[in-house]
């Protein structure tokens, strides 16, 4: 695989791009996904293992990430958490607030979150850091790190490998979205300089009509008084 380099500017036009993507197909993605996770069992044993971890460590909270139309959201709602989705998509948060309009859902970059330092139990990202080339996760990852409350947890799920597609035409529309896989020990070791502590990994088959092995991270903030000293 060639590696890009990718100028300032890209960023800011790849955000355009899946902003709009996302604003086109949303009334579709939310139809056809509305019930995915009712036969992908290990999707919800890492749900609920990340909605045990942050009940366990007193709740608080929870920023689900990318949360386009709030399908994720309202399921770790169902588990027990302080849930709230946040999406760069308007359309995306106008679907989510007419489905599930008991939840909270705001308009938001994930890369500059408008949330307080520690402010959150946890921190889920459902497929939500795929339109991020590998080389930015790390300021990504620090942006998780800084919201999250010291021994908040996150919950990562990813394209597994290394690979970068650009689709063209995805739910029935046209869109111009760049899909980027990530190794896990890629992501393992991003997720350990920003700070947070690995907890668990799986990786799964691909299932259905998915192009590849699916990843998954279970990863939490260390306390304050646990921090290695520099």
């Amino acid at each position: 695989m060639t590696e890009t380099k990718w100028a300032p500017d890209s960023s800011a036009a790849r955000l355009q791009d899946t902003r709009a993507s996302y604003d086109t197909v949303a009334e579709d993605y939310a139809e056809l996904l509305c019930d995915e996770l009712s036969h992908k069992p290990f999707d919800r044993a890492m749900l609920a293992a990340f909605a045990d971890r942050v009940l366990a460590r007193g709740g608080g909270p929870v920023a689900e990430l990318g949360c386009g139309p709030g399908r994720v959201t309202a399921h770790l709602h169902r588990l027990g958490l302080d849930v709230f989705g946040v999406d760069l998509s308007p359309e995306m948060i106008r679907v989510a607030r007419r489905d599930h309009p008991v939840l909270r859902f705001e308009v938001g970059d994930m890369t500059a979150l408008d949330l307080e330092d520690a402010s959150v139990a946890g921190v889920c990202a459902w497929y939500s850091t795929v339109h991020t080339p590998p080389e930015e996760l790390p300021r990504l990852f620090t942006e998780f790190h800084r919201v999250l409350a010291p021994g908040g947890t996150m919950l990562l799920a990813f394209k597994a490998g290394a690979l970068r597609r650009n689709l063209t035409h995805a739910y029935g529309h046209d869109l111009s979205l760049e899909v980027h896989w990530a190794r896990p020990e890629l992501v393992e070791r991003v997720l350990a300089q920003a700070g947070l502590t690995v907890e668990a990994q799986l990786v799964r088959e691909p299932d259905g009509q998915e192009r590849g092995p699916q990843g998954y991270v279970l990863a939490h903030r260390l306390p304050e008084e646990a921090r290695p000293r520099r």
